[in-house]
């Protein structure tokens, strides 16, 4: 007997845990691809800490 998830399914999405790996995986793609070690403005660069600050108005 074959065991299905029902439709719907029973996974929870945890959108803000999708987004920091999003974010986590990007910085290490970045940091493969860097010579030397990043710099604090490119981690915020890559991390998008401006766009964010921007977002909310700080």
């Amino acid at each position: 007997m074959t065991h299905v998830a029902p439709v719907g399914g029973t996974a929870v999405q945890d959108h803000v845990a999708l987004a920091e790996i999003e974010l986590c995986g990007e910085l290490i793609i970045a940091a493969s691809a860097a010579d030397e070690r990043l710099s604090l403005e490119s981690i915020d660069e890559v991390l998008r800490v401006a766009e964010e600050r921007d977002a909310s108005g700080g």
